[in-house]
C-alpha cells in the first residue's frame, strides 16, 4: 500500500511543454518519461508474538465405547510395567502413569518400558503376522494411515491422512500415507518435550520400523502442537532429528527450572539424560 505519492516533471519536458504552447507541467509526447516520486509514511511492520498453543486446552468426552476400552487397556498394561501401580482408568490417568515411568529412569530405560508396553498389547505372533500380512508398499502404508487415524482419536486426538512424499525402491513417489494430527492430545496434556518424544515418538518409530517392518517417522511441531506421521518412511538417527536439541515448555516444571538459569535456549533434559548440558 502506498501512503502518499508525487508525480514531478523533469525541467526538459517543462521546456519543450512551453515551446509547444502547452500549460505549464504538461508534457508533449516526445517529453521524457515523467518521473514517480513515491513518499512512504508507512511505519515499520511488528513482531507479531506467536500464539501459546496450551491457552486454549481442547475438551474431550470419551464416553465411546472404543476410547473408554482403549485408555483403560493402555493403562491397565502400563500399570503392569510399573509393578501394579494404581490407575483410575481416565485419560488424565493414564498420563500419570506415563510420568511415573519418566521418574527416576534414564532415557534408555523410558523408552524401554514403552516398548515393553507396546509388546504387551499384542499376542506373541503378532509382528510376524504383521509383516507377512503387511509388507511394505504403497497400499499397506495408507491402510494403515487411515486405521490410525480411526483408532487412535482417543490418544492423540482428530486427524486426518494428507499425501506425502515417500522414497520407496530408489525413487520418489506420492503415497497418502502421511497422517497429520491437528493438535496432539498427548503433547498437550503432557506439557512435555521429553515424555512426546522417548514416550511416543522414539518408542512408536521404532515400534513400527523394526518389530513390525513398516518404517515410520513422526514430525511434532512444538509451536503448534500438531503432528505429522508418515508411514513408509524410516526416521532419522535422533541425534540427527531436530527434536533432539528442543528447548522445554514454559508449562513443563523442568522447562521453568531451566528459565529460572537463565537456559531457557538449550535442549530439553529429559530429551537425553545422558547428554552433559
Amino acid at each position: 500500500m502506498i501512503p502518499a505519492a508525487a508525480l514531478s516533471l523533469s525541467p526538459n519536458c517543462v521546456v519543450q511543454a512551453r515551446r509547444h504552447g502547452g500549460r505549464r507541467g504538461e508534457a508533449t509526447p516526445s517529453c521524457n518519461r515523467a518521473r514517480l516520486v513515491v513518499r512512504s509514511s508507512a511505519a515499520p511492520a511488528e513482531t507479531v508474538a506467536k500464539p501459546d498453543p496450551f491457552a486454549t486446552k481442547e475438551k474431550y468426552s470419551d464416553s465411546d465405547p472404543l476410547s473408554k476400552f482403549m485408555i483403560y487397556y493402555f493403562s491397565k498394561v502400563m500399570s503392569k510395567q510399573l509393578g501394579d501401580k494404581p490407575y483410575d482408568g481416565t485419560y488424565e490417568g493414564f498420563v500419570e502413569l506415563s510420568r511415573e515411568i519418566m521418574r527416576g529412569r534414564s532415557t534408555k530405560q523410558q523408552q524401554e518400558t514403552v516398548a515393553g508396553v507396546l509388546g504387551s498389547l499384542l499376542p506373541p505372533q503378532a509382528p510376524e503376522r504383521f509383516r507377512r500380512w503387511f509388507p511394505l508398499n504403497k497400499r499397506n502404508a495408507e491402510f494403515n494411515a487411515w486405521i490410525t487415524t480411526l483408532g487412535f482419536q482417543w490418544l492423540v486426538g482428530p486427524a486426518d491422512v494428507k499425501e506425502v512424499d515417500v522414497q520407496f525402491e530408489g525413487r520418489a513417489e506420492k503415497w497418502r500415507s502421511g497422517v497429520q494430527i491437528k493438535k496432539c492430545r498427548y503433547l498437550e496434556s503432557s506439557g512435555c518435550v521429553g515424555m512426546c518424544t522417548n514416550m511416543c515418538k522414539i518408542p512408536t518409530q521404532k515400534f513400527f520400523t523394526e518389530t513390525f517392518g513398516l518404517p515410520l517417522t513422526m514430525n511434532p511441531d512444538f509451536e503448534t502442537l500438531e503432528c505429522e506421521m508418515i508411514f513408509g518412511q524410516a526416521p532419522p538417527p535422533i541425534e540427527e532429528d531436530p527434536v533432539f536439541n528442543q528447548p522445554c515448555f514454559s508449562v513443563c516444571n523442568v522447562g521453568l527450572g531451566a528459565a529460572a538459569a537463565g537456559r531457557e535456549a538449550l535442549p530439553c533434559p529429559k530429551l537425553d539424560t545422558d547428554r552433559k548440558i
